[in-house]
């Protein structure tokens, strides 16, 4: 998010960049925001490992992306008052270059407590990259090129979390889990010199705000209880635990608080007023619970594939990889066209695309082969390139100028922490119905049961195996089915929570010019 100047200063914004200087401004706010983003998901297949080498489970292990979501969430809405009080270009490069010492200290960890201090300290140094860099380059294209400047910044966003997972398995099987961090090292020291060479004669002015202290403390004790509390819940048994019950109490007291204190206050640290605009609800409410939706199957889909079909990290990246490629082509494309037609129509599009590719996945089985994986993830790329571009545009339709970096921040912000939210509701979720699904199968397998009966003779004849062996392997079959049931049923209730959030695209009023909010963003 950028300032928008006080009247005390006459702030005019600089032309837009020009020539090889656009094309290398361009290319620097990528990197770092494609650093920033990959960071959210390259860990995803290399949890397992993480996990082994750490000594912990696989549930803990999932912790390292949580904390590292809820991190980046708390600290968005402080972009705008760190903005004014350092300016945009000097805040976007000092993020840039904390995210590599948090990166560096990532890679050195050697206990998941560290681990988890390092990504939330590189969470909230990350959170000011994502806004900052969409007003950058806004602000280097002109208006009229402001659509396909905000896809250029989506098909940055969309390909970095497909590519975590390909590039994260590729640097675990080859090298040690600690170089996907390291990796960030020479990418952030290149976008940050380069931004600061480029941008630095576009600095934003300056002046001191008050900061909402209240407000800022309600934000973070309410996220962190809450995001501990889904973290935890599995392993404590949710509500009947004393601890997740107190967590819960804590949360929701905060929520209240906080949401009570932002109302009222002149200064607040984020502006909840804007969801009184249906545009901006609507399109909020939409992408970040698609977005949760969306990233909790990217968190899980890896891990099946490798702790149940028996797929390599690598594997299970290249598996997810091809939803990149549509996402790619589209994107440009998505961006030229989009002020033609009805945005609603393209965000229903993706909606109803997003739908049947998870639909199709809720078909697996146990002896699916690795092309009927890569199918469906190879066509979510066409959904995927028509989801955060017309969205964003439709939140920010019809919103003053003055008002549009705060709804930037407050809606990446929303977005994010239902990133981490998705996250921990899909695994637990996950865990859940796989127990579920054992115990009903369990109740089948009964001495009388002429698949059981049938199953031990061929065990028996055909692998030698004795009544122990053979009870043993019965039981590995058994959790492999149930996982594989479990997760078949998240992908069955995502497509229907993604048919279902429709109509939340449509209170939303018909944007005229459709980048009419891009434009104004790019002014400031």
């Amino acid at each position: 998010m950028a300032t928008s100047p006080t009247p005390s200063q006459a702030y005019t914004p600089p032309p837009p960049l020009t020539g090889a200087n656009l094309v290398l401004g361009t290319l620097s706010v990528s990197l770092a925001v494609f650093m920033n983003v990959l960071d959210s998901s390259i860990a995803n297949v290399a949890i397992p490992t993480i996990s082994g080498n750490l000594g912990v489970s696989v549930d803990e292990g999932t912790w390292v992306i949580t904390s590292f979501a809820a991190a980046n969430a708390i600290s968005i809405p402080l972009t705008g008052w760190l903005t004014q009080r350092l300016g945009a270009v000097r805040l976007f490069v000092t993020s840039v270059l904390l995210f590599v010492l948090a990166s560096w200290l990532c890679g050195l960890a050697p206990t998941l407590p560290i681990l988890l201090a390092a990504r939330v300290l590189q969470g909230l140094v990350a959170g000011p990259m994502v806004p900052l860099s969409q007003s950058l380059l806004l602000g280097a294209y002109p208006k009229s090129k402001s659509s396909f400047a905000l896809a250029l910044w989506g098909m940055t966003a969309v390909v970095a979390p497909v590519a975590g997972p390909a590039l994260g398995g590729w640097i675990t099987d080859s090298y040690t889990w600690p170089w996907i961090f390291y990796i960030n090292i020479p990418v952030g020291l290149i976008a940050a010199g380069v931004t600061l060479a480029i941008y630095r004669s576009r600095e934003t002015p300056t002046h001191k705000l008050p900061i909402d202290k209240i407000g800022l403390a309600l934000l973070v004790t309410w996220v962190a209880a809450f995001q501990i509390m889904l973290d935890k819940g599995k392993d404590l048994d949710w509500f009947a635990s004393p601890t997740i019950v107190t967590l819960g109490i804590i949360a929701l007291i905060a929520f209240a608080y906080f949401v009570v204190w932002e109302l009222n206050n002149d200064h607040p640290v984020v502006d909840l007023r804007l969801f009184g605009r249906r545009n901006f609800a609507g399109g909020t409410i939409a992408i970040s619970i698609g977005y949760g939706v969306f990233f909790g199957n990217l968190v899980i889909l890896p891990q099946w594939l490798q702790q149940y079909l028996g797929y390599r990290s690598i594997d299970s990246g290249l598996s997810t990889a091809p939803i990149g490629i549509f996402a790619v082509i589209l994107m440009p494309l998505i961006g030229r066209f989009l002020p033609l037609v009805d945005a609603r129509k393209v965000a229903t599009a993706s909606f109803i695309g997003f739908a049947i590719v998870f639909w199709l996945r809720s078909r697996y089985n146990l002896q699916v082969d690795q092309m009927t994986v890569i199918l469906p993830t190879l066509l979510q790329g066409i959904p995927t390139a028509m989801f955060f571009v017309p969205l964003t545009v439709l939140l920010l339709s019809g919103l003053p100028p003055e008002r549009i970096p705060a709804a930037a921040g407050l809606s990446s912000f929303v977005r994010v922490f239902c990133g981490a939210v998705g996250t921990s509701i899909s695994t637990t979720a996950w865990n859940n119905r796989s127990i579920m699904h054992h115990a009903q199968l369990t109740e089948h397998a009964t001495p009388y049961s002429p698949w059981l009966q049938e199953t031990v003779n061929n065990l028996s004849s055909t692998l030698g195996l004795n009544a122990e062996q053979t009870a043993g392997m019965l039981e590995r079959t058994i959790t492999f089915q149930a996982a594989m049931l479990g997760i078949n049923d998240i992908f069955y209730v995502s497509a229907v929570i993604f048919i279902v959030i429709i109509p939340l695209i449509w209170i939303i009023k018909p944007s005229k010019g459709g980048a009419g909010a891009a434009e104004a963003s790019a002014a400031h």
